[in-house]
């Protein structure tokens, strides 16, 4: 029983108010494949690098007990490059480049050993790609979390609708929400998104928290008030490779298990933006983990005194 991430593994130039970086190891399935090996000891990734993609990148992921078979190494060609530059509210940014590299001509081939995955996380790529994987895979996963972009309902969203009737779960942002929904309010925008195909949907709103809609059943999840924010690059690709890989851990997929997922994603996520890449990310300790939960559970932790 494994949990398989799809998605980038790309190099990043990074620009923000603290710092600027040369290139750094980023992407989606970098990021939620170290997130989730904190809470699950299955993780294995599908994506694809240049050679320029060193013997100690990859070896970051063996570190953290992460499978690389699925990880295609395209002899002569260069890895996914991004760099961006954010504002000062850190909370907008311009991109500088986009080189897609390996990335145009992706085939995401899954190894026979990843053929036993239970959890199965689509980063965001195009809804083709992500297709493509769940079909690869023999049995239907447990679970499947989906994420992905405003630039994918700009340019495929037939694909992304025929997308979402394959999926469990559906994170995205706010403004993507009332994108794809076509309306304003988020409670009215998931319940148009429900009816699309996920059974959950999660709505991040960044330094505002997040919000999980299952039915009629909705929850509110704070974000931790931090002091410095050095870099947000790969925090919501944090937060779903925590989110997927506590429940991995639990094994028992309801509301309940969804909430705590949540907060296990954001507290991942809470890390990820205190460093630049995945600097902080890369070394976390059991005690640090289980002490950022407590601060989000004492968040919210209230009685009302009658």
């Amino acid at each position: 029983m494994s949990l398989v991430v799809i998605g980038t593994v790309a190099f990043d130039a990074i620009e923000t108010p603290f710092g600027k970086t040369d290139k750094i190891v980023g992407g989606a399935a970098t990021y939620a494949g170290l997130a989730a090996s904190y809470f699950f000891d299955k993780v294995k990734i599908v994506g694809v690098v240049g050679d320029d993609f060193q013997s100690e990148d990859i070896q970051v992921f063996k570190d953290h007990g992460i499978d690389v078979e699925g990880l295609q190494i395209k002899e002569g060609e260069k890895s996914f490059f991004w760099a961006g530059k954010y504002h000062n509210d850190m909370n907008s940014r311009d991109t500088l480049a986009t080189e897609l590299n390996v990335l145009a001509d992706f085939d995401p081939i899954i190894p026979d050993s990843y053929q036993d995955c239970q959890y199965l996380l689509l980063g965001n790529l195009t809804p083709q790609i992500q297709q493509t994987t769940i079909k690869r895979l023999t049995n239907r996963p447990k679970l499947v979390v989906l994420d992905t972009m405003n630039f994918w309902m700009d340019v495929a969203m037939d694909d992304l609708l025929e997308t979402l009737k394959l999926v469990d779960v559906l994170t995205i942002n706010d403004a993507e929400a009332r994108q794809l929904s076509g309306e304003y309010s988020l409670v009215k925008a998931a319940k148009k998104i429900l009816q699309m195909g996920p059974k959950y949907l999660i709505i991040k709103k960044g330094e505002h928290g997040a919000l999980l809609f299952n039915e009629d059943k909705i929850f509110s999840a704070p974000a931790l008030p931090l002091a410095e924010v050095f870099d947000p690059t790969g925090a919501g690709d944090t937060f779903a490779g925590g989110f997927i890989g506590y429940l991995a851990k639990v094994g028992t997929i309801n509301f309940n298990n969804m909430k705590n997922a949540i907060i296990y994603g954001s507290a991942l996520a809470s890390f990820c933006v205190e460093k630049f890449g995945t600097e902080r990310i890369k070394n976390l300790t059991e005690e640090e983990i289980a002490g950022r939960i407590k601060e989000f559970v004492n968040l919210s932790s209230f009685v009302i005194e009658q």
